[in-house]
């Protein structure tokens, strides 16, 4: 049985402006870092994965890996975004500061169930930091959403 996120890991450019960002800006603990010398294939390497905490005890992790290559670019938010739960109060705090620090900074965005608003980390990843709104559970609840029904329509109108 899956018992709940311990990690989701992503690729850094720069581990220390990564800790800046995750660490200095947002406010998750470094909770963790090891360096990798040899794969689990046997072929020698120099990587440093580190890891940042949050409240539930699950973490963000990120490999820097200067010796493979990356294509780092900046992330479409359907492509890929990083969303992270924060309460209203922080929501609004955080909008503010990420636009006195100069980060790119979007929203405030009512998708009806949470808002939300954007940043982009050094890497090029969209993070999303997201509030629920009244409703949340119920609109999250497949008894009551509909959720497969709209999955289903969605395959027989693009399936082909």
């Amino acid at each position: 049985m899956i018992k709940g996120l311990h990690h989701n890991a992503y690729r850094c450019r720069n581990s220390e402006e990564t800790r800046q960002f995750y660490e200095g800006f947002l406010g998750l603990r470094l909770a963790g870092a090891l360096t990798i010398g040899e794969s689990k294939t046997g072929r020698e390497t120099r990587v440093l994965h580190t890891f940042y905490e949050m409240d539930d005890g699950s973490y963000l992790a990120f490999f820097e890996a200067p010796d493979r290559d990356f294509d780092f670019k900046k992330q479409h938010d359907y492509d890929l975004h990083i969303a992270l739960e924060v309460d209203r109060d922080t929501l609004a705090s955080m909008f503010q500061r990420g636009k006195d620090e100069g980060f790119e900074t979007r929203g405030v965005s009512d998708h009806h169930f949470v808002e939300s608003i954007y940043f982009r980390d050094p890497n090029g990843y969209v993070i999303e930091l997201t509030a629920k709104l009244p409703g949340h559970d119920t609109m999250m609840d497949p008894a009551t959403n509909a959720a497969r029904k709209i999955l289903d329509e969605w395959q027989a109108e693009n399936s082909g």
